[in-house]
């Protein structure tokens, strides 16, 4: 393996000795600038894998060196070193594109580590348009085109995230990608949905536990934070998250390191957080119900997932891939869309978006005879209107709700108008007994 180059710019000698000691012990070769004008010197003529830079120097800052870099060399990861306690600067430095920083006194296990990524990241070719690796994200409307490069932008530095989007967009999806083409993308990707988690259990969850901290902690746990070392940490549904957690999410995050119930000493931890919602948080900061210094440490680089309406041009590229994985779920030879079913589906708007779509589909081919879907299969109402009444009396609910209450009283009724008989039942709705069979199992129906 060829020797990578490091450009360390600190216009203190003490600490670039420091540095050049600590980088020549990994094996790697080390210039020093103690100037803004001096490092841009150096990049003009040399070539580099890393940049290091203080915040503070002599003729400038550390940010203006790192857009210095991002217009004449994105491909370069710049890391920032930035006093201690100053996360507001540190974030600046994020946004302006830095890969990562580290606060003064520099501790020399997370500057090496955060080398080690740096560097790994540098010795992957980064994709062009020609050469891109294959997305998990699929079409090729305008949204997606540009979310797509904006992903794999995003992947290239360890800037907090929070994707925003409606219910059933992909935000998960999206969190996976950022995580699959990143520097961290053999270490875990751990998902965790904030709104499913106890209260009470909340902070055992994330930070672990020792034996004897609370009843029934019979041995030690590590949380959510320790299992996803070294990669990332996805909160889904963060602005779910009780107040009180939100302080101590907070303080993880500023510390980069946690203490689980129990013990009285804070465990470093190297995680990139990767957030999602499709709430306001804006609005939860100004009705009181989400801390702003929160907000805005998980809000550095905000990515807007585009709902299934806004790119219905890729509706038959996602149906046919949602049709494909169902075929091969249930060992079938595969399904086909009629055309008349194809229209149908393009005039909807759903407000589940890809979720809805998916939930469609699974009943169509469930319903439909042989392996072509039409539109009677389905099951669509005639009118968006009757979605109102649930979307507004019940959020989060739509079409998907609607076409389930409305399948489990047709059926409850065949099988009250057949004594509970479940072959006469679907023989009278004119599905087969198997269709009968999975739509009992699907609607919980006993």
């Amino acid at each position: 393996m060829s020797i990578q180059h490091v450009l360390i710019v600190d216009d203190e000698p003490d600490i670039r000795e420091l540095l050049e000691i600590t980088l020549g012990r990994m094996d790697l070769s080390t210039c020093a600038a103690g100037t803004v004008a001096e490092a841009r010197t150096l990049l003009e003529g040399r070539h580099f894998d890393l940049c290091l830079t203080d915040m503070r120097l002599p003729d400038g800052s550390g940010i203006e060196l790192v857009e210095y870099i991002q217009q004449r060399r994105p491909q370069l990861p710049v890391a920032m070193i930035t006093a201690y306690g100053s996360m507001d600067t540190a974030i600046a430095a994020l946004k302006a594109g830095a890969f990562d920083f580290v606060s003064k006194p520099v501790d020399l296990k997370m500057l090496r580590d955060l080398i080690n990524s740096a560097l790994s990241l540098a010795r992957s070719r980064p994709p062009t348009d020609g050469d891109a690796p294959d997305s998990r994200l699929l079409g090729e409307a305008p949204p997606m085109r540009q979310l797509k490069e904006t992903v794999r932008k995003l992947a290239r530095s360890q800037a907090p995230v929070c994707i925003l989007g409606e219910s059933g967009s992909g935000k998960e999806r999206v969190a996976r990608e950022i995580h699959r083409l990143g520097p961290r993308a053999e270490r875990p990707f751990v998902p965790v949905n904030c709104g499913a988690v106890p209260t009470e259990l909340m902070e055992s969850e994330f930070f672990g536990h020792l034996k004897g901290a609370f009843t029934g902690a019979a041995g030690d746990k590590e949380g959510l934070f320790q299992a996803a070392q070294g990669g990332t940490l996805f909160l889904d549904e963060v602005g779910e998250l009780p107040l009180h957690m939100q302080v101590k999410l907070l303080r993880s995050i500023q510390e980069r390191a946690v203490r689980p119930v129990g013990g009285n000493r804070e465990t470093p931890v190297d995680v990139r957080i990767l957030s999602a919602t499709h709430r306001d948080l804006a609005a939860l900061v100004a009705e009181g119900q989400f801390r702003q210094d929160l907000y805005y440490r998980l809000n550095v680089i905000e990515l807007r997932v585009p709902s299934l309406r806004e790119r219905l041009e890729d509706l038959p590229l996602l149906a046919g891939h949602i049709l494909s994985r169902i075929a091969r779920d249930w060992e079938s030879t595969g399904f086909r869309l009629a055309s008349d079913a194809l229209e149908l589906l393009r005039a909807h708007t759903y407000p589940g978006n890809i979720r809805e779509l998916e939930n469609i589909l699974e009943r169509a081919a469930t319903l439909c005879e042989g392996n072509t879907i039409r539109a009677a299969d389905l099951q669509m109402p005639e009118s968006h209107d009757d979605l109102q009444p649930l979307r507004t009396d019940a959020p989060g609910q739509g079409l998907e709700d609607l076409l389930e209450d409305r399948e489990r009283r047709a059926i409850l009724k065949a099988l009250a108008q057949t004594g509970g008989n479940r072959t006469a039942a679907a023989r009278l709705l004119g599905i087969s007994f198997r269709q009968m069979r999975y739509r009992l199992k699907k609607l919980g129906i006993e």
